[in-house]
């Protein structure tokens, strides 16, 4: 066999073992183990130093990064405000910081019976709603003998690997079978949802270096390979909420927040409908979200041309299916859900290289021009894709340093472009594109 087959299949195999062990994780919420509190992280002499320490494998000062920078940490504080008051007296509940809707996502907030005695609901979105509740690993964590693989067996969660963190992200920034931000939350004033897997896992102040030891303890993903994984992660998470008759429809609607929320949301008086292909709806019906299958599309068609094929397909007749009714739509989510699992697996089993970034950096900016960022949600995708390629590419010396630079200001207008999202308009989108676009070496 020769040495590049052996290599592709071993990455097939290896992607197949990390797509299922990964997709089988419990996230932390809903695990056996008991959660102590983020105070037992908090000790200076573990991840509560003031500054990292020298010569330390790990920056020791993890807890004050959460607590001090990290937007979770002050989750449960949001549900104080006056907006949130607002939202829960609008859904009918007594407050927001009690009301389990609103802790399951904006707190740690697993049973009474899971909880330790330091643990407090108050703490947010503290080390154990990611890492895992610690009964059992934080024993075997402490004594610094323990290797990584070590800790995950005794129940820390592996955050480090895309699936996984996927599942564990998309579980608040959209919902799962147990929570779920549904249209009458929107409608009683909470914000509009977004998530892309790789821009918010950068965006999140770090509490950790990927060194040579990092590398040695865990497996290291790159920025495409996670931006890839994320959004089949996404539009699966969608799926499996149109499939779950307990989330897909509400009284005699079908549940509006699947659907793309400018189709709806928009003055009277702007008159914004444009036709699309890969759509192929007639106005006056509202169009499903699918941003991330705009992206999943410009992935596939690099990896695998011939389940690209099916994807575009079974994508058509979903849209198409939502204008017919519930039976058909059902149907034809089924159908595609089956088809964008394959693809988590088999881009866990991609490498992602030089090549891949180039193709799937222009890839994304045809399907601009091609007219599939009509609505507001696939421009943003589109923004953040660019963004994840664009970095993944820097770090790999595909592009100088000068490159980068020229590329990243001309990536700054798109931004300006998707800044509000009441106010965008694809002409205005596709020109910032298209002057991106210009700023691209020839590879």
């Amino acid at each position: 066999m020769r040495p590049g087959r052996l290599i592709g299949l071993l990455s097939a195999v290896l992607g197949f073992w990390w797509a299922g062990s990964a997709a089988a994780q419990t996230i932390p919420q809903y695990g056996q183990d008991r959660h102590v509190g983020v105070t037992s992280c908090a000790g200076s002499t573990c991840h509560g130093a003031v500054t990292p320490w020298k010569n330390s494998t790990v920056l020791q000062n993890e807890y004050v990064t959460w607590e001090q920078k990290d937007r979770h940490s002050k989750a449960y504080k949001t549900l104080l405000t006056e907006r949130s008051q607002r939202i829960a007296r609008n859904l009918g509940l007594a407050n927001a910081h009690e009301a389990k809707v609103c802790l399951d996502c904006h707190a740690h907030n697993p049973p009474a019976e899971k909880r330790g005695r330091v643990f407090q609901v108050s703490d947010g979105v503290g080390c154990e709603a990611c890492h895992g509740g610690a009964e059992r690993w934080l024993g075997v964590h402490v004594t610094g003998l323990a290797s990584h693989d070590d800790n995950v067996k005794a129940g820390l969660y592996p955050t480090e690997e895309p699936i996984a963190r996927a599942k564990l992200c998309l579980s608040c920034h959209f919902g799962d079978q147990n929570k779920f931000v549904n249209h009458r939350i929107m409608g009683a004033g909470h914000p509009r949802m977004s998530f892309e897997l790789d821009t918010f896992t950068a965006i999140q102040p770090a509490h950790y270096v990927v060194d040579e030891d990092y590398t040695k303890r865990k497996r290291v993903s790159n920025g495409v390979q996670t931006w890839a994984i994320g959004q089949a992660m996404a539009i699966s998470t969608v799926l499996d909420g149109m499939l779950d008759p307990k989330r897909n429809r509400d009284g005699i609607f079908p549940e509006l927040v699947f659907f793309d929320c400018h189709a709806c949301h928009h003055p009277m008086s702007n008159v914004r409908w444009e036709p699309r292909a890969s759509v192929g709806l007639q106005p006056g019906l509202p169009r499903l979200n699918d941003s991330n299958l705009v992206m999943l599309a410009v992935i596939t068609q690099r990896i695998d041309p011939t389940l690209a094929n099916k994807l575009k397909q079974e994508s058509l007749a979903l849209h198409q299916a939502s204008a017919q009714g519930n039976e058909a739509t059902v149907a034809a989510a089924r159908a595609l859900r089956a088809t964008t699992g394959e693809l988590v697996t088999k881009f866990a089993g991609h490498a992602f290289g030089k090549a891949d970034m180039q193709a799937l950096l222009t890839g994304v900016v045809e399907a601009g021009k091609a007219g599939e960022y009509i609505d507001y949600a696939a421009a943003e995708q589109a923004t953040m894709a660019i963004s994840a390629i664009l970095t993944a590419m820097r770090r790999a010396g595909v592009v100088d340093e000068n490159a980068y630079k020229a590329m990243r200001a001309a990536l700054d207008k798109c931004y300006e472009a998707t800044a509000k999202d009441e106010e965008y308009k694809p002409r205005v989108y596709v020109a910032a594109l298209q002057a991106f676009e210009a700023t691209i070496p020839k590879f």
